[in-house]
């Protein structure tokens, strides 16, 4: 290997996981991608695609594939591109077969134990110097190498510099920060305003209505980012006003279409039959709302949500709840 160009290894290989992949390729280094399938690992390797997850979207000559995790153990970077749920069991069939800073990617809390991703880490994997990686990003934009800008947040600086070498090219920008709690929570929560911004939509109550949640969630987030030990200021940046607004607004958000069927009518089960795809929100969405109960803290959008998934109140019973809240200032 150069002096230089870094070899990262990239642990799953959906669409957000070969998509940084690419991100990586466009920066100079090499990724390996790591598969259970062997179809998607011959594709990537033989045809340069990976149909199952991107289409026909071709792949950078620095992108490659594997089914064996020990080649793990020889990168210099691992970025951690499995959903939140599968963090634990992931780590644990890994954990001997890497030392190197890991990169978190999952937007969500562990929904048993109501934990942060980097807080797995700290039990499966004490010794890793964790990087986390979040903002306003779709796997589609990423992988053509659309204009890109994201939060990557660590303790230690080393690890901080060499996830940001190892991603950053002409139109994929990582910004530094050392909210570590703060990014993480408001990469989790955002998919469940998300949730709550596609049912307005999807029930026809305008788009006045869905500017007043996107402003209300942002208050609610900070709130939560606080309680949870993170910077309030977190809510200003990338990782949380760019994510909230973009998820709460496009339809290539998982949650946000989750939502618009929600506001639609639909019962959860029903949009988990449509194909519509993982939308960590309704994983979330239980996890914090008992993290807001724990920590004392006013989260009414996180209540709707909830009550809006367990079949207990339709969207337009939610918005008419929040309506009639007892007026206050707005803070």
């Amino acid at each position: 290997m150069a002096e230089g160009i870094l070899k990262v290894g990239v642990v799953g290989a959906g669409s957000w996981g070969t998509a940084l992949a690419q991100a990586v390729a466009r920066a100079g280094h090499r990724a390996l991608v790591l598969s259970r399938r062997n179809d998607v690992v011959e594709d990537i390797n033989r045809h340069h695609r990976n149909h199952a997850y991107l289409g026909n979207r071709v792949l950078l000559d620095g992108v490659t594939a594997t089914r064996e995790g020990t080649e793990m153990g020889s990168c210099d970077l691992i970025i951690l591109a499995v959903p939140a749920q599968a963090t634990r069991s992931t780590l644990v069939s890994l954990v001997r077969e890497f030392d190197a800073p890991l990169v978190l990617t999952a937007k969500g809390f562990e929904a048993a134990s109501l934990k942060l991703q980097s807080d797995i880490v700290g039990e499966c994997a004490p010794g890793a110097e964790v990087v986390v990686l979040s903002g306003p990003s779709f796997a589609a934009d990423v992988a053509k190498g659309s204009p890109t800008a994201v939060t990557l947040a660590a303790g230690n600086a080393d690890a901080l510099d060499r996830a940001s070498r190892a991603l950053a090219s002409a139109s994929f920008r990582p910004y530094g920060s050392d909210d570590i709690i703060g990014v993480q929570a408001a990469g989790a929560l955002k998919n469940v305003y998300a949730l709550a911004a596609g049912a307005v939509e999807g029930a026809g109550l305008g788009l006045s209505a869905r500017s007043a949640l996107i402003a209300r969630a942002m208050a609610e987030l900070a709130r939560l980012i606080a309680a949870l030990g993170g910077k309030p200021a977190t809510v200003n940046s990338l990782a949380g006003m760019g994510d909230l607004v973009l998820s709460c607004t496009s339809e290539q958000s998982r949650n946000y279409r989750f939502g618009l069927a929600l506001g639609r009518g639909h019962k959860p089960d029903e949009i988990r039959a449509m194909g519509i795809g993982l939308a960590e929100g309704v994983f979330t969405a239980p996890a914090a709302l008992q993290l807001a109960k724990n920590h004392l803290v006013d989260a009414p959008l996180v209540e709707a949500v909830n009550l809006v998934l367990m079949g207990r109140i339709d969207i337009g019973a939610v918005v008419d709840m929040l309506m009639t809240r007892p007026l206050k200032q707005e803070g």
